[in-house]
């Protein structure tokens, strides 16, 4: 009967194992396309506004949109939003023009 018991424990022990490795890689996964979510959001944010409005290449109203619009997303969106951010996001979507490129890049990240 010991025997028994202690064969249900490892058993138990395995599934358990087991089951927590999946759960632990879903999560894993969750996480990296959370992230990739995100950097796309980023560069669509940043490239949008490279497009749209400083196409105008009037760089003090240019910059002017910018501080407002950020001002606007921050107190709506939160912090990720202000304008040293909003400046990297432009930047970002500066040097990878494509978002074929950014798409796959994103999931490498993490």
């Amino acid at each position: 009967m010991a025997d028994n018991t202690n064969s249900l424990k490892i058993s138990e022990n395995d599934l358990f194992n087991e089951l927590s490795q999946l759960i632990e890689q879903s999560k894993q996964q969750v996480t990296v396309q959370a992230n990739s979510t995100v950097i796309i959001l980023f560069w669509q944010v940043g490239n949008r506004i490279n497009q749209d409005v400083l196409q105008n290449k009037r760089a003090d109203y240019a910059k002017q949109i910018v501080s407002t619009v950020s001002t606007q997303l921050k107190e709506r969106y939160g912090n990720n939003f202000e304008l040293r951010n909003l400046r990297r996001m432009m930047q970002f979507a500066e040097q990878f023009t494509d978002l074929q490129i950014v798409v796959p890049l994103s999931r490498q990240m993490f």
